[in-house]
Parts: C-alpha cells; sequence; structure tokens
C-alpha cells in the first residue's frame, strides 16, 4: 500500500527536478542572447562614432579650405577696389608711372592682395625702367604660378598668384643677374608691408631677409 505513494512521490520530484533544469537553460539563453544584443549595439554605437568623428574632420578641412581658397565675387567685389578687382580677376594691367608701388624704395614685403600670401621682397627689387614694380624673383617660387599667355597675339608668360589665382602680371628675361629675369607686376595686385610692421602682421619670419643689409 505505501508503494504507489513512494512511486508518485519520486516521479513528482522527477518532474520537479526537470522543471528547475528547463528554467535554468532559458535564463541561459536570455542572458545570451542579452549580451549578444549589448555588444552589437556597443560596436553600432562605436562604428557610428568613429564615422561621425571623420565626417566632422572632413567637414573641417574643407571649411578651411572654402575660407581660405573660396571668395565669392560680391565679397571680392566689395573688397576690392574696382582697379585691384580688374586687375586680379580680369587680368588687367594698369598703367605705367601711376600706380601705388612702381616707385616705392622702403624695406618691406609685398603680398597677395586678396590672400596675404607673401610674393615679392624689396631685396629683390629693381629699377626696370617700364613703370610697374619689377622683382628679380619671388620671395618663395612655389607661390607664383607661371602660365603660357597668347592674348595680346604675342606669346608671354604669365604669371599669377598660387592661394588666390590672382593675375599679377608677366615674367620677361631682360631682368639684372643673377637670375636674368624680369617679374613685371601690376601695383594692384599687391600690398605693401614696411619692414618696422611686418613682425606685429605675421611675416616676422620673413625679417631674415633684411639681415646684412638685405644682402642675401
Amino acid at each position: 500500500m505505501n508503494e504507489l505513494p513512494l512511486y508518485r512521490q519520486a516521479s513528482e520530484r522527477g518532474n520537479t527536478s526537470t522543471l528547475w533544469v528547463a528554467l535554468a537553460l532559458l535564463v541561459l539563453i536570455a542572458a545570451g542572447s542579452l549580451s549578444v544584443g549589448r555588444a552589437g549595439d556597443k560596436q553600432k554605437e562605436t562604428t557610428s562614432s568613429v564615422v561621425a568623428a571623420e565626417t566632422a574632420v572632413a567637414d573641417s578641412n574643407n571649411s578651411t579650405t572654402t575660407k581660405t581658397n573660396k571668395m565669392s565675387d560680391t565679397e571680392l567685389r566689395n573688397r576690392l577696389t574696382p582697379e585691384q578687382y580688374r586687375v586680379t580677376r580680369e587680368n588687367g594691367t594698369e598703367p605705367p608711372f601711376h600706380n601705388a608701388y612702381w616707385n616705392n624704395h622702403k624695406e618691406g614685403i609685398y603680398v597677395d592682395v586678396i590672400s596675404g600670401e607673401p610674393l615679392f621682397a624689396s631685396t629683390d627689387k629693381f629699377d626696370s625702367g617700364t613703370g610697374w614694380p619689377s622683382f628679380s624673383k619671388p620671395i618663395n617660387p612655389a607661390n607664383v604660378v607661371e602660365k603660357g599667355d597668347k592674348s595680346l597675339f604675342v606669346e608671354r608668360t604669365e604669371v599669377r598668384s598660387k592661394e588666390s589665382d590672382s593675375h599679377l602680371g608677366h615674367i620677361f628675361d631682360d631682368g639684372p643677374q643673377p637670375t636674368g629675369l624680369r617679374y613685371c607686376v601690376n601695383s594692384a595686385a599687391l600690398r605693401f608691408i614696411p619692414r618696422e610692421k611686418m613682425q606685429e602682421e605675421g611675416y616676422g619670419q620673413y625679417l631674415s631677409l633684411f639681415d646684412n643689409g638685405g644682402k642675401k
């Protein structure tokens, strides 16, 4: 009479153990799924952060380039005098002997009127007798771009500033030694910075051009 209840009791205990094992397995599976989900979310967040950072850097670089090198025509017209605009943007030529720097003998450097890019130094300026500022060489040849010009049915070599792409003038091979070159430049394309103001205007690194009385 006691065996049947004992069998049922053992069976019930077995069922209970099986249930607990099943519940434990379900808990482990759920925990594993949650961990994988969190790892996936973390990976997505990391990827998104990297992409966002790269995009920000690219936008920053593009913004800097645009700010430095790109000016609308309206901005240029508002910033430049009509003569400066005609010379730099329309490849014009100012009158000889009637311009700002043809007879300037002060020490200093000449920079691009638009970008401020250093172009020529007074130590390389000479009197060519043409009525335009003339230089035997630029401060840094990389800042001046040479381009073929056949606008007057005579082949010449135009010179333009690299950063702002401004028309500066032309280069000829009748200059003084040691270069034998003459960079004939429009005053309207330039801004002159006297030697005594170069440091305060951010061009102190070029003061060495005037060491030893300007002899290099």
